[in-house]
């Protein structure tokens, strides 16, 4: 599942410049915003990836993108979206490849995915990693983000947090086309009927490009006196996603849902061909197929306890051919899972318990398969003493098969001060079982070395305001998370050997500004190091920040969009040479109009420069691009 990837424009203009343009626009617009009659309040937003549903005020570590941020922004691509939230990192390797994310420093492998409560990271990969470059968001009305440790929530690899996407119910049908720069083409539709007992759906997307060369024009160089290397092969890309969903109520107790998502994808990479092993154009393609579902029984008991039954499953098969030589991969999970629970956001008390069987297997290198599994038991409460108080203590216990029980915990509480400012604070343990691969050791040449799950302990308190008009929104956090035991391959064979630390600050705000504008912005400082070299962690910048000004006005809408990073640590184009990626500011301006109820023509355009950027050292993005698109709607 691999999708194009566009990071947009970017200028010279450095982090700091863009920052003090964002301060200058932030306060500018509200004081111009004071003369305008009954602006839009910013509404309150509830997280359900807590497993209890809570009032993001009372989440201190949560960060939501809903379906109308997506529709405004024309966001295609998940990393897109998840480049803007605060405490996140994107690390992209082109246009096309191998997207990871990083939350709050932790490395990639240690953030969690989930959609529709279902985990979907590879557990073929060797760190278990999730490649976001795959996940489309036709069909996805909701992204959650939970930053810092959420071990005793989710369990293993929740260290640096949990990204939680849940797709919508059809109902009626849509249709979407889009085209426009690099050949671009994206179809997608979906029709279906939701009504208070029943529904159904499917849906279906597809999209192709030519896309630009994965190893970056701009490094052309001559390793070791060889002729000139110059990467001019565009580098293309083919996606096909089908699902269907279903739900009917039996009654007024019972309720049964279930639903099923492929994807099948083609995307031509670069390598390291012989005989210089120089990154430079080669005729590599991955490829990857992927299928999830899920089945799920609710049920009311007595004492209004509301009882959750589910089995879901993931496999992927994916693999790459090419000068690097051909192999592939295969991997499946299935989750068991049982929860009840009793209360809502308005209650005093409330509360959720389970368990749940996970059960994974992945073949190897050497063509042999290998499998893992785990049982957990679990629970949270929420209590709120006062109503301007809120406590929230979460446990769990996991007994991997191969591994000692882990038991981690998580306190968190938000205090209401008055005048519109809100305190809150968390602290929270994490940790993650070793890999398939790390397990059975799998490309070691020496001894096989016992292993331990990798441990976390994470902190984070914020302090909040709110205008009593509820036009204007602020946050601001520090945080820290201490990671130990954590797993590398060390002299041909993995071993617990490294230390990590990050401590930062983010700060996020949200404006309603009155003739139809509203303003979003995010800020994030974050010093991740090796704690034991106190060398700083590769492709994690010191500041990244993004500011989004959308505009509504009658059947116009409009979002522009600003993103900076600052420099940061990374490899060369030998894949080991130390090298610092340059810092870059990026831009998207998108549009609509609603010729009516039923039909919306956009257009967008990406990289408003056209100028050289780097997400990853070495890994070209596409320069200025331009899209249309029609939009029907029944």
């Amino acid at each position: 599942m691999s999708h194009p990837r566009r990071h947009r424009l970017s200028t010279s203009t450095r982090l700091p410049a863009f920052l003090a343009g964002g301060l200058v626009l932030g306060a500018a617009l509200p004081a111009a915003a004071q003369a305008v009659d009954q602006p839009q309040p910013v509404s309150e937003v509830v997280v359900t990836a807590t497993r209890l549903p809570q009032t993001l005020n009372t989440t201190p570590d949560a960060y939501v993108i809903d379906q109308s941020e997506i529709q405004a922004r024309q966001i295609t691509f998940a990393a897109d979206a998840l480049a803007t939230v605060p405490g996140v990192s994107v690390a992209s390797s082109g246009q096309f490849s191998l997207t990871s994310i990083s939350i709050r420093g932790a490395s990639a492998d240690k953030t969690l995915v989930l959609i529709d409560g279902m985990p979907v990271n590879d557990p073929s990969q060797p760190a278990g990693n999730y490649d976001f470059s795959g996940l489309d968001l036709a069909d996805v009305a909701r992204i959650e983000v939970l930053t810092g440790p959420q071990g005793s929530l989710w369990g293993s690899d929740a260290i640096g947090g949990v990204i939680a996407f849940t797709t919508r119910e059809p109902n009626g049908l849509r249709a979407d086309v889009e085209t426009g720069s690099l050949g671009e083409t994206r179809v997608s539709a979906a029709a279906g009927r939701s009504t208070r007992d029943w529904a159904f759906g499917v849906d279906v997307a597809d999209v192709a490009s030519t896309g630009v060369s994965a190893a970056d024009v701009r490094n052309n160089y001559a390793p070791y006196g060889a002729p000139g290397l110059r990467n001019i092969e565009p580098d293309g890309f083919r996606d096909l996603t089908l699902g269907a969903r279903g739900r009917i109520d039996i009654g007024q107790l019972v309720q049964l849902d279930g639903q099923v998502r492929y994807s099948d994808s083609r995307a031509a990479i670069d390598g390291y061909p012989p005989p210089y092993y120089f990154f430079s154009d080669t005729n590599d393609v991955a490829r990857s197929r992927s299928l999830t579902g899920f089945l799920r029984a609710r049920f009311t008991g007595p004492w209004d306890l509301v009882n959750e039954v589910s089995a879901s499953g993931y496999k992927i098969d994916r693999g790459d051919s090419g000068v690097s030589g051909d192999y592939g991969y295969r991997a499946d999970r299935e989750v068991y899972r049982w929860t009840v629970a009793r209360g809502t956001t308005a209650d005093p008390v409330s509360f959720e318990a389970g368990a749940e069987r996970e059960d994974s297997r992945a073949s190897l290198s050497t063509g042999d398969t290998a499998d893992l599994g785990s049982t957990a038991v679990f629970g949270v409460v929420r209590w709120r003493p006062i109503d301007r108080l809120t406590l929230t203590a979460s446990g769990r216990w996991d007994d991997p098969d191969r591994y000692h029980a882990r038991a981690t915990g998580r306190i968190a509480g938000a205090l209401d001060l008055g005048r519109g400012f809100s305190l809150s604070a968390s602290a929270g343990q994490g940790f993650k079982t070793p890999t398939i691969s790390e397990t059975v050791c799998d490309f070691c040449y020496t001894t096989r070395v016992t292993l331990r799950p990798e441990l976390a302990v994470g902190y984070d308190a914020g302090l909040g305001w709110r205008s009593p008009d509820g036009r204007f929104t602020t946050r601001a956090t520090v945080f820290g998370l201490n990671v130990t035991d954590e797993i590398e391959y060390v002299d041909g064979h993995y071993i617990n050997v490294a230390h990590s630390r990050s401590d930062g600050v983010e700060a996020e705000g949200e404006a309603a500004l009155g003739w139809g504008f509203r303003l979003k912005a995010a800020y994030t400082y974050t010093y991740a190091i090796n704690a034991d070299t106190h060398v700083r962690q590769l492709r994690i910048p010191l500041s990244t920040g993004s500011a989004t000004l959308f505009w509504t006005r009658g059947k116009v809408d409009a979002a522009f969009t600003l993103r900076a990073e600052d420099t940061q640590p990374d490899l060369g184009l030998d894949g080991f040479t130390s090298v610092t990626r340059p810092g870059f500011v990026v831009a998207d301006l998108a549009g609509g109009y609603a010729l009516n109820s039923h039909i919306r023509i956009s257009a967008r355009i990406e990289n408003l420069a056209g100028a050289h950027y780097e997400q990853v050292y070495g890994y070209g993005e596409p320069g200025r691009t331009v899209y249309v698109g029609l939009h029907l709607r029944d």
